[in-house]
């Protein structure tokens, strides 16, 4: 048994109209790797909240170090030895890491000396980093790495890592893992959140499994199956995605010595990028975030105009066009941003819908809107996918992330489009729900669609794929049946390793 690090007694959270956290009670021991997890809405980020010092809790204790635990603000949480390391990074592109590690520091100590730190510790535990190099100029692991090195110089006993992977390659994961094993050795506790069940099994000694704000369970995952995990979650079971047997027909998307400039002044430039996506058939393109995934959505979804020649749907140079162009002839869409870019956070999901489905929903006539058949169409999109929403009047803003995710990949699916490009499709959606979404990506290539998924979830594009190829630094490589394909050779090609290492460690 552990010595109790932070012990939590009775946490209760209360918003108008939701209980984010109801009575919630476990304990964290030291050096343990203690997983939360929970599908959308579960209550796991108002919870690390409250332990952070972002939010106060309404009743309930917490201890730490065998002392009252009540922090007022991240400063107060920080002091006390609680550190977090946040999904999205917050990190100045413009500035050095030393900058950015030194505007997260009480008290910072002189740029030389502070630079030697980040040395030593990053060496330490085996994640070398340049504290000169400017931050817009690293890869996503590396950024990572400057948010746990910040972390890791405040000596912290509790280390909250929120979704840690979701931007780094298997290898890189596996440089973490060694990371936090070597921490958890030394003492330091580590509270991980992940939706990523394998890794959770892998990794962690305890989860704490929150349903819509209340402990279900705390179990050892290593004797806990991946689905039983799952199932606790969302308090049920679920069917398991199959797929059809099927035959590629004709070319349906091609895409020709694809170049582009990206429109962000951080972004990544799209380098000489060639594919064939053919009906029927499902093409996984992963890689880390910032390698040119937004950049190829964009220009394949007409955001980004490019010569006519290097885009053709079914035949027909389509580079030039835009947007609405594309749609409606039967090419969709839809992008990783799900809220401002893939939904209009104001707007009711009615009119997100009109947006991209007025014309092949047929919702415009005579110059006029058809709300009746626009409200129709939200509401067979939220039955469909089982968005959990009061209504096709609430505003997109309004939903929870998964259930705006949900509702995002339907209104497009619904379209029954010739070609769909989507950019992390499950992106922060529970296991259920993931299921759902793929099963749909199934369903439509079944029915003769061609199927583009970028994502950074290698389990996901294993489920779905027929073919997988990687980006990095904009650059598209070889492409390969996934059939056979292992997890080293997938790091590798999404490392930007060519074929013939790739083939190598095949043989």
């Amino acid at each position: 048994m552990r010595e109790t690090l932070l012990e939590i007694k009775g946490l209760t959270k209360a918003y108008p109209g939701v209980i984010a956290n109801s009575d919630v009670s476990f304990s964290i021991g030291r050096g343990e790797v203690h997983a939360l997890l929970g599908e959308n809405g579960a209550g796991k980020s108002t919870l690390v909240k409250m332990i952070y010092g972002l939010v106060k809790p309404d009743s309930g204790s917490m201890r730490l170090n065998g002392s009252a635990f009540a922090p007022q603000d991240p400063h107060a949480a920080r002091a006390s030895g609680v550190a977090m390391v946040f999904q999205h990074f917050s990190l100045f592109e413009a500035l050095s890491v030393a900058e950015n590690v030194a505007l997260g520091m009480e008290n910072p100590p002189k740029p030389r000396d502070l630079a030697r730190q980040i040395r030593e510790v990053s060496e330490t535990y085996g994640l070398p980093l340049d504290p000169d190099r400017t931050v817009g100029g690293l890869s996503a692991g590396e950024r990572q790495r400057v948010e746990i090195i910040r972390c890791l110089l405040q000596e912290p006993k509790l280390l909250i890592m929120d979704e840690p992977t979701s931007v780094l390659t298997p290898q890189e994961v596996e440089i973490l893992f060694q990371t936090l094993r070597k921490l958890s050795a030394e003492g330091t506790a580590i509270l991980y959140i992940s939706h990523k069940l394998e890794e959770i099994r892998s990794l962690c000694e305890t989860a704490t499994i929150l349903r819509l704000g209340k402990v279900v369970e705390t179990c050892d995952p290593r004797d806990t199956t991946a689905r039983q995990l799952a199932e606790l979650m969302v308090g049920a079971s679920f069917d398991a995605v199959t797929r059809e047997a099927r035959a590629p027909g004709a070319v349906r998307l091609a895409v020709h010595n694809l170049s582009a400039r990206s429109p962000n002044a951080f972004g990544t430039a799209l380098k000489d990028v060639s594919f064939e996506v053919r009906a029927g058939e499902v093409l996984g393109i992963g890689g880390v975030a910032g390698n040119g995934q937004d950049e190829l959505l964009a220009a394949l979804s007409g955001e980004i105009v490019t010569r006519p020649e290097m885009v053709e749907f079914d035949g027909t140079p389509v580079g030039g066009q835009g947007p609405e162009a594309r749609r409606t002839a039967g090419l969709l869409s839809a992008p990783e941003e799900r809220l401002g870019h893939a939904a209009a956070p104001d707007m009711s999901l009615t009119e997100n819908a009109i947006l991209t489905a007025a014309a092949r929903e047929g919702l415009m006539k005579n110059g006029f809107l058809d709300w009746s058949g626009a409200r129709g169409f939200t509401e067979k999109v939220i039955k469909a996918f089982d968005v959990r929403t009061p209504g096709p009047g609430t505003a997109a803003r309004a939903l929870s992330g998964g259930n705006l995710q949900k509702f995002v990949i339907g209104r497009e699916v619904m379209q029954r489009p010739e070609v769909l490009v989507v950019n992390q499709p499950t992106w922060g959606v529970d296991a259920a729900a993931a299921a759902a979404i793929r099963q749909a990506l199934l369903h439509l290539a079944g029915e003769g669609a061609a199927v583009v998924v970028i994502s950074q979830d290698l389990d996901e594009l294993m489920e779905v794929a027929d073919r997988f190829a990687a980006l990095n630094e904009g650059r598209l490589s070889d492409i390969r049946p996934v059939q056979g394909l292992t997890v080293e050779q997938i790091g590798l090609m999404m490392g930007g390793a060519h074929d013939m290492e790739v083939a190598h460690v095949e043989a």
